[in-house]
């Protein structure tokens, strides 16, 4: 209960700071439409020329973009804005009154600050998704539904994941500000499918650094690409990331001098 009191009261915080740039947020608006016109037309280019890439049409391109978009909104609306503010308390000590508080400081770095208005990316990247699965004419059931569903949010979990590691580095470097970065440069290999890449790297980002999980497998289970060890094998996979994630942390948690130091 007081995760959720927690999680209300920072997202009431958050909307009052929006709403208090109205018109910021109208433009951040427009322009992630333009963003996605741009994306479209792109992928608009592409298929004029060919049918498939690697193996995948014009439809289900249009839903791994939506599946991407959906990823990547959830990065910019979470991990980007609570980075540089990580990154700040570091340096200046401001991390102990974090670590005082009665609550997970995972937990708190993670959600102090939100990006509302980025609920509307969540919306186009839905929208994205029916309209390419339907495009695709794969057919669907409620429980390859189901399936990228759990897919989705055990992909979303892996990239949270991998953020937690980037920024717990900061316990060991602390001018290390270079981590959403890296991270946004890893993420980039998920707007396309997996199949597109040689085999070194298809293993590189499903197995090693697996940003394929949170978009290239939900949409393989949605069109029936997966058998039942291969998903149970990718939830695992998710689960792991996220203890691996919660380790790195704690142990960075002990680098932590404060600001006395």
């Amino acid at each position: 209960m007081n995760v959720l009191k927690l999680l209300s009261a920072f997202l009431k915080v958050n909307i009052q700071m929006s709403l208090a740039y109205r018109a910021d947020t109208v433009v951040n608006i427009l322009l992630n439409l333009m963003w996605l016109g741009w994306e479209l037309l792109s992928l608009g280019i592409i298929f004029s020329n060919t049918d498939t890439i690697g193996g995948w049409g014009f439809g289900e391109l249009i839903a791994l973009l939506g599946v991407f978009r959906l990823v990547h909104t959830l990065m910019i609306a979470l991990i980007w804005p609570n980075t540089e503010k990580f990154n700040q308390s570091i340096r200046d000590g401001s991390m102990d009154y974090t670590l005082l508080q009665p609550v997970n400081s995972m937990f708190l770095v993670t959600f102090s600050r939100i990006t509302v208005w980025r609920a509307w990316d969540l919306i186009l990247a839905a929208i994205l998704i029916v309209i390419g699965v339907n495009m695709a004419g794969d057919t669907t059931t409620l429980l390859s539904v189901l399936t990228f569903i759990l897919l989705t949010v055990s992909g979303t979990i892996v990239i949270y994941s991998l953020w937690i590691v980037l920024i717990a580095l900061t316990f060991w470097f602390t001018k290390f500000d270079n981590n959403v970065t890296i991270l946004q440069a890893l993420l980039d290999a998920g707007r396309y499918p997996v199949t597109v890449y040689p085999v070194w790297l298809r293993i590189l980002v499903t197995f090693i650094i697996p940003i394929a999980v949170a978009t290239t497998v939900p949409l393989q289970a949605l069109r029936g690409d997966l058998n039942l060890s291969r998903v149970l094998m990718f939830l695992v996979i998710g689960l792991a990331s996220f203890l691996v994630a919660s380790q790195v942390w704690k142990r960075g948690l002990k680098q932590y001098s404060g600001a006395s130091s």
